[in-house]
């Protein structure tokens, strides 16, 4: 079953093509590397999905929600069920690591006793309970997006949105992060992953669709 269904989607940016007619599913706990030139309108892509960018045509369906016909109101509930891990990051620079992560269940309203018990439970999951009292600037680049992959996770989404998330790391800290994203799909995550890093897409080999010239077809690495 799947838990995204674009259906007929077309945007156009500048006047220029972005998407023309592109179809695409992510399945119900599937791994999905989406690829493409620079420009071509990945991050666009992502944005559709969480309501950001809106397409001039066609439908979206994101888990439970319809985003043709779901009211602004709703759209705070559609991104909770979407965990968003970011290339910069974007960690708030006066918080330590438990309040960076914290912060994301305080804008939802969760209980004070709750959110100490996520965070922790998601500091263990990606290896950072001894640096929860460390600040972003103290961080390596991997750290740092552990961090991130911490925080998108401490609502309990049913999807990963990833938009190049091993692109400011090295490549220890790539293979890293690659090999935490793969435990996490493992136990059920469904994971959209936007990369230009072909080495990873051949050493972690999962379902890889190529965006070019306003299309979306599914390619095969050897």
């Amino acid at each position: 079953m799947s838990i995204i269904e674009l259906e007929h989607l077309s945007l156009t940016y500048e006047s220029k093509p972005i998407l023309n007619d592109v179809n695409f599913t992510l399945g119900n706990g599937e791994f999905v590397y989406l690829i493409g030139p620079t420009g071509t309108g990945k991050s666009s892509f992502l944005k559709m999905i969480y309501k950001d960018v809106e397409p001039d045509a066609g439908r979206i369906r994101v888990s439970d929600f319809d985003l043709n016909t779901m009211r602004d109101s709703k759209i705070s509930y559609l991104r909770r069920s979407l965990g968003i891990v970011f290339q910069d990051f974007q960690l708030l620079q006066d918080r330590n690591v438990y309040e960076n992560i914290a912060f994301a269940m305080h804008v939802v309203g969760a209980k004070n006793s709750r959110i100490k018990q996520r965070v922790l439970e998601v500091l263990q999951m990606v290896g950072l309970s001894q640096k929860r009292h460390e600040m972003p600037r103290d961080l390596s680049g991997g750290e740092q997006q552990r961090v991130v992959i911490a925080r998108s996770l401490v609502n309990e989404p049913r999807i990963m949105l990833a938009d190049e998330p091993t692109g400011n790391l090295d490549p220890f800290a790539t293979i890293e992060i690659m090999n935490l994203l793969k435990m996490i799909n493992n136990r059920g995550m469904s994971i959209l992953m936007v990369t230009h890093n072909y080495d990873v897409v051949r050493k972690f080999k999962y379902r890889t669709v190529k965006l070019e010239d306003g299309k979306l077809e599914d390619v095969v690495f050897k």
